[in-house]
């Protein structure tokens, strides 16, 4: 199974290796031929789709006579390219027809969640799928039209079954996050309000030593509600993904963004006034149509007055389907790669900046890996996401160790174990 872009794909594919190994499948071995592939695939940029068409004709090579499954947003986007591709038997053009596709194929039992997550020390939630907005350059929107929420009661059982099998950080993530809950109980639905702060505050009640994560939320969307349960929240992260996407008001116009940059910096200080120092991560796109060498040094400025931790960097790049691939005044390629390069320096000099500011104080660190040609040493994330270092071994991956920060780069912190442990 090979899988392409976001949290909401790994957790889907995550799905579907359950469910296959569910019904009599297991993973292939080394020297083996699969029976079976399954590409989960990736088309919010032209690179996704190039990877996609990669995999599969590279998973047809190494397995001469194989069955691929292809599902995901370029399979939705383009089925009948994805189909001419060599070895595809099925391509899942809406994952809501999944069960009945593995169905037809003898895949009988399909989980409703997931149980584990494979190659992780944290595990993903999908809550929702589907976006209703309508930003000038984004392809999302029409391969994942709608909004889908799950019930609040599934997903605390999924969450409590991950904490339960020894997961310390469950991610809850989804298409558009902070539009939980916007289909089932607004209108004439007669429920009541049911949103993404009423389901981290029922998520919270679980017991366990463990903490969640939003993997992202607009800033339109971070009202005193949302903070104020944010504040009450024990496993609650105090770091939270605002996407900026630019600091210009005309360029943000452009892309029909939905906020102005005074009212997206006065959201993150609301929310600094009220948590414990925060931590604020973002998206940026970077020469976007029109793209002023002005407007890009309103976004440089933009982020150091977000005083982000950690900035997403991403060079815009024409969408066919979008509204922005027909813009005039396209910016070129050496224009946009200088100012990738000059937002990266910035994001590194503003990620110092804020890990700095955490020396000295406490830290949860989970564990994820050793640090390779650093014997004695590993490496994880603290509640806040920052990466940091530690003196360890292979014992302490997927646990949490407390530490406290001792010095500061432009790419981690490190630190000292409270536990006493060398």
């Amino acid at each position: 199974m090979v899988t392409l872009g976001c949290k909401v794909n790994q957790y889907e594919t995550q799905l579907v290796y359950e469910a296959l190994r569910k019904n009599g499948y297991r993973e292939a071995r080394d020297g083996e031929t699969a029976d079976l592939c399954v590409v989960n695939t990736c088309t919010v940029t032209n690179t996704g789709d190039s990877k996609s068409r990669q995999v599969i004709r590279q998973l047809a090579r190494k397995n001469p006579g194989t069955r691929t499954l292809v599902m995901g947003c370029y399979a939705t986007r383009d089925p009948q390219q994805v189909a001419d591709l060599p070895g595809v038997f099925e391509v899942v053009t809406d994952k809501r027809e999944l069960p009945d596709i593995l169905e037809r194929h003898g895949i009988h039992d399909m989980p409703v969640g997931i149980s584990h997550f494979e190659g992780r020390k944290r595990a993903y939630v999908k809550v929702q799928d589907g976006c209703i907005l309508k930003c000038t350059y984004c392809i999302i929107p029409s391969v994942r039209p709608g909004l889908q929420s799950r019930s609040p009661q599934q997903i605390e059982e999924e969450v409590r079954r991950l904490v339960d099998n020894g997961y310390r950080e469950i991610v809850i993530t989804g298409v558009h996050v902070g539009h939980y809950g916007v289909d089932t109980t607004r209108g004439k639905s007669g429920k009541p309000p049911f949103r993404l702060w009423h389901l981290f505050q029922k998520l919270d009640k679980i017991p366990g030593d463990w903490r969640m994560r939003l993997s992202s939320i607009e800033a339109v969307e971070i009202n005193d509600d949302f903070i104020s349960a944010a504040a009450d929240c024990e496993h609650l992260c105090p770091q939270f993904h605002p996407a900026l996407q630019s600091g210009s008001e005309t360029v943000l116009r452009r892309m029909r963004r939905r906020y102005s940059m005074a009212r997206f910096l006065e959201k993150l200080e609301n929310m600094r006034e009220r948590l414990d120092d925060p931590a604020f991560t973002t998206d940026v796109i970077v020469g976007f149509p029109g793209e002023t060498e002005e407007e890009f040094e309103e976004t440089l400025q933009a982020c150091r007055d977000a005083r982000f931790m950690k900035t997403h960097v991403f060079p815009y790049s024409t969408r066919k389907g979008t509204k922005a691939a027909d813009f005039a005044d396209q910016c070129p390629p050496q224009v946009i790669k200088n100012r990738v390069q000059r937002l990266s320096d910035l994001e590194r000099d503003l990620a110092e900046r804020y890990y700095e500011s955490r020396l000295g104080l406490p830290a949860k660190v989970l564990v994820e890996r050793e640090i390779s040609g650093r014997p004695g040493w590993v490496r994880g994330t603290d509640e806040r996401y920052v990466p940091v270092e530690l003196p360890g071994t292979a014992d302490d991956i997927g646990r949490f160790v407390d530490v406290v920060g001792r010095s500061a780069s432009r790419e981690s912190m490190q630190a000292d174990r409270i536990d006493g442990q060398s």
